[in-house]
């Protein structure tokens, strides 16, 4: 069965009406998860069995028989760990239904059906009694419904439900224990994520808001590689604190709590920063550990295990704080049932200043832009009008883009009437920073879409500079952002002869790259543990197969280290002095592989033409070991398994592709091959 959906397009900025599959939704689900991923974690498997063993062995040396309650059990791999370790029956429960009938055959396939029975329920629904889907309470409790944050699907109202509901009193649990760790640091690139800075434009000073700097910020965890921001990016202000625990094997309260550490400042500094992860002990004794560390807290930081389904979590404190070497910090974190915040209270005899409400964003930037964005926004700006014509603006310049302090720097800069077209709460925040910077009459801010912007709305006046970064806030991949170049053909009409175009133009490029672990959240798994999976590896297959096979995704690569095996190449160009053409831009070639390597996929990203002189990157700004832009995702297209690369120093081959831009519908769909020089 199909039906008509509405999507908003987030090149072309019009909504389609496409038909889709009922089952679309989740085929998608399935493509994007981090099922492999996490089968592809050895530690966290290994650390697992391990705890299940001790857990099953603890029970039997009782006398009793090991009942298993498997929560959030996905393909079953931790109840047929139980099984094999010797429990007697396993109930597990996975609310997903395309992955509880996954779970079902590789149960089957494995030979466990007769004693594991799969409920495919949220566990809160799970009945017990003769008559329910547990007959019993059980004595074990599995579960794995952690993410990066800990508790962010919903760990604490399951395991509350449990204990009162599904468990017996004192019974074992794995993981056993749940600790949290957090450290107080400045940073002056984490914390260009989460406010708005000063500005410097031509000698002038360009101030955030007050409403921006004295904003809370958005509730949502920053999870990130932590490995890859190096120690020399940060300065811990105190210790590495033991925030809390949680004993898993007691009753769990889902009610909000706090949790307060002191210490000392380690040195002089601004407070404005927690980093965070935690660690799960497998077993009573704190013996067996999986830690979400990042790789330099270990003294051999190549020997950290690499996951993406767990990071690490990065915390903006509602404001920032300078602090003495010395003087007695107090760092609180509060939680309730999904997600936890900090405060600091730099004297811990006056009274807490620790919010008891979750941040919530009332600037509207924090809504606009992501964590990356607010840096972005304070470096990209300037160099984005460097080169350009605008001091020399006689008439109208336009900005298309969302939440870009472009129209700012624009009439800074000498433009001698500056128009800001976007949607209205993005104008909010446009308005807030030219009143706080005396500008108000400066920019006129424009409620308005591209395409009904009228010669009235101009006074009758043409345009004489377009401009865009281009950033808008619905932009995933790299060539969402030719929405810029559909706007541009909406306004033609409005163009002064010769008017001035920034950017001029855009170019897709392209390198296929090895990664040193990315390609595990899309690597078939075959066999975790000594256990058959593949039904899993062909559920997903399928998913991609229904649509996302064809496609990239976008990913931060600055986050996930690869090597470029070929040079950089621009695959496709995009000529923003022209209309969208009516006909599809067709593009093919090859790059030949210039290191020998394991091609995991091919890296896409958009570099921007300002000028004959200026260009600015959105992807790689570096060779070889690859070193990529912090502030944009990234396109991805993974092949379906690792290819074998030869480069200069052992013979040839090379990476053919195929583009096709679609001008009606803004998408751009890709075709990859590797071949030998002797094909």
């Amino acid at each position: 069965m199909k039906t008509f959906c509405g999507r908003a397009n987030p090149t072309t900025g019009a909504l389609d009406w496409v038909e889709e599959s009922e089952e679309y939704d989740y085929h998608q689900e399935i493509a994007r998860s981090s099922y492999a991923d996490m089968l592809h974690d050895t530690d966290r498997n290994q650390k697992y069995y391990a705890g299940i063993r001790a857990a099953v062995a603890r029970v039997k040396a009782r006398g009793e028989k090991a009942t298993v309650l498997d929560i959030g059990t996905g393909t079953g791999l931790l109840s047929m760990m139980a099984l094999t370790a010797g429990a007697d029956f396993c109930y597990a429960v996975e609310v997903f239904k395309p992955m509880a009938e996954a779970a079902k055959c590789i149960v089957e396939k494995n030979g466990f059906s007769d004693r594991m029975k799969i409920i495919n329920k949220h566990s809160t629904e799970v009945t017990l009694g003769p008559d329910g889907d547990m007959q019993t309470r059980a004595n074990i409790l599995v579960t794995e419904l952690f993410d990066t944050e800990l508790i962010g699907e919903g760990a604490l109202p399951s395991y509350e439900h449990a204990h009162q509901n599904l468990v017996q009193e004192g019974c074992e649990a794995v993981p056993h224990r749940a600790t949290v760790y957090s450290q107080l640091v400045e940073s002056e690139l984490l914390w260009s994520w989460g406010q708005l800075q000063p500005v410097m434009v031509e000698g002038a000073r360009l101030a955030p808001p007050p409403a921006v700097t004295q904003c809370a910020g958005a509730h949502s965890v920053c999870d990130i590689q932590l490995s890859q921001v190096s120690p020399e990016q940060f300065t811990p202000l105190g210790p590495l604190c033991t925030m809390f625990s949680l004993d898993f094997s007691k009753p769990v309260s889902s009610a909000p709590q706090s949790h307060t550490s002191h210490f000392p400042a380690r040195v002089s500094g601004r407070a404005q920063v927690v980093l965070s992860w935690w660690d799960i002990d497998m077993d009573p004794e704190g013996s067996i550990v999986c830690s979400m560390a990042p790789s330099w807290t270990y003294p051999q930081p190549k020997a950290a295990p690499w996951r993406d389904h767990w990071m690490q979590s990065v915390y903006f404190l509602p404001t920032e704080r300078s602090v003495v070497e010395g003087e007695e910090l107090s760092l609180t974190v509060i939680h309730d049932d999904y997600s936890l915040w900090y405060g600091l209270q730099t004297d811990r005899y006056s009274p807490l200043e620790t919010p008891l409400c979750r941040p919530c964003c009332t600037c509207h930037a924090h809504l606009v832009w992501n964590r990356p964005r607010f840096g972005e926004a304070r470096w990209r700006g300037t160099g984005w009008l460097n080169g350009t014509p605008l001091c020399h603006a006689i008439g109208h310049c336009i900005i298309v883009s969302d939440g870009s302090l472009l129209p700012v720097f624009a009439q800074m800069l000498g433009a001698k009437k500056v128009r800001h077209l976007s949607l209205f709460f993005i104008l909010t925040l446009s308005s807030c920073i030219l009143i706080a910077n005396s500008m108000k009459g400066g920019v006129e801010l424009l409620e308005i879409r591209a395409d009904q912007l009228s010669s009235n709305d101009l006074g009758g006046q043409q345009i004489s500079v377009l401009m865009g970064e281009p950033y808008y806030s619905t932009s995933l991949l790299p060539w969402h952002s030719l929405f810029f170049w559909y706007c541009r053909t909406a306004l033609a009409k409005l163009l002064r002869p010769g008017a001035a175009i920034l950017p001029r133009s855009a170019t897709l490029h392209a390198a296929a790259v090895e990664f040193q672990d990315l390609w595990r959240i899309r690597a078939p798994c075959g066999t975790c543990e000594g256990f058959d999976v593949s039904p899993m590896d062909q559920m997903v297959q399928r998913s991609l197969d229904f649509r996302e096979s064809r496609e990239a995704e976008p990913h931060p690569l600055w986050e996930y280290p690869c090597r470029a095996l070929t040079l950089p190449t621009a695959v496709m160009t995009f000529d923003f002095t022209q209309c969208v053409p009516e006909q599809p831009i067709n593009a093919q070639g090859c790059f030949p592989f210039v290191r020998s390597g394991s091609c995991h996929g091919v890296a896409i990203w958009m570099e921007y033409q300002l000028t004959e002189e200026v260009t600015i990157s959105m992807g790689l700004s570096g060779d070889g070991a690859c070193e990529w832009s912090r502030h944009r995702k990234q396109g991805v297209y993974f092949f379906p398994s690792p290819r074998q690369s030869v480069g200069e120093d052992g013979g040839g081959g090379k990476v053919s592709y195929s583009f096709t831009f679609e001008p009606s519908s803004g998408d751009i769909s890709m075709e990859f091959n590797v071949v030998s020089d002797s094909a």
